[in-house]
């Protein structure tokens, strides 16, 4: 299957660092096909130009960098999506590839004023994410980053296909052994993904 792995994390020594090879080395071993796209590395700008805004219901795919990134969002069979959540949401640079890439035409077409989803060639979502505070803290703030993925994704994506959402609260309180314990879960998940 080709995977797409969107990565976003700034830090090549962080515990996400750690994650993302784990997660690129199990899909590698399974026999999948791995588009590792990690977004600070490429230099990827979360930023829409103007341009971009004023040509956004054009109905054409976008040239450039764009365009690239939607290719390559096209090829994909499975996504996998892996980040810490900052400030109860995506990393900027996260959110800014939704922005950008998800546009009309590739991730949904508009039909009499409705958007109507048609990533259909994503037939598998999984995200590894990790918060610095408590499940309990994240839910009652209603937890937006796991909504986006287990609604507004799984809305966007093939009907039927399976998301999966791995999180690691209270980081600013783990333990070597708490983090050996999701790094199992992260690979048995990619194992079987």
């Amino acid at each position: 299957m080709n995977v797409l792995v969107l990565y976003a994390h700034p830090v090549e020594t962080s515990f996400h660092a750690t994650l993302h090879r784990l997660i690129v080395e199990r899909l590698t071993a399974a026999g999948h096909s791995v588009d590792d796209c990690d977004l600070y590395a490429e230099d990827f700008d979360p930023r829409m130009s103007r341009a971009e805004r004023l040509g956004y219901h054009d109905g054409r795919t976008p040239g450039g960098e764009v365009g690239r990134y939607v290719d390559r969002l096209r090829r994909a069979e499975a996504l996998v999506l892996a980040y810490p959540v900052w400030n109860y949401g995506y990393p900027a640079i996260l959110k800014g590839f939704f922005d950008r890439v998800f546009l009309p035409g590739v991730s949904f077409t508009m039909i009499d004023g409705e958007a109507v989803p048609s990533l259909h060639n994503i037939r598998k979502v999984a995200a590894i994410t990790t918060y610095g505070g408590s499940r309990l803290r994240a839910f009652l703030m209603s937890d937006p980053p796991r909504k986006l993925v287990n609604r507004v994704l799984r809305a966007t994506v093939k009907p039927g296909a399976k998301v999966s959402y791995l999180a690691h609260y209270s980081m600013n309180l783990s333990t070597e052994e708490s983090r050996k314990s999701f790094m199992t879960k992260v690979a048995a998940k990619m194992d079987r993904l």
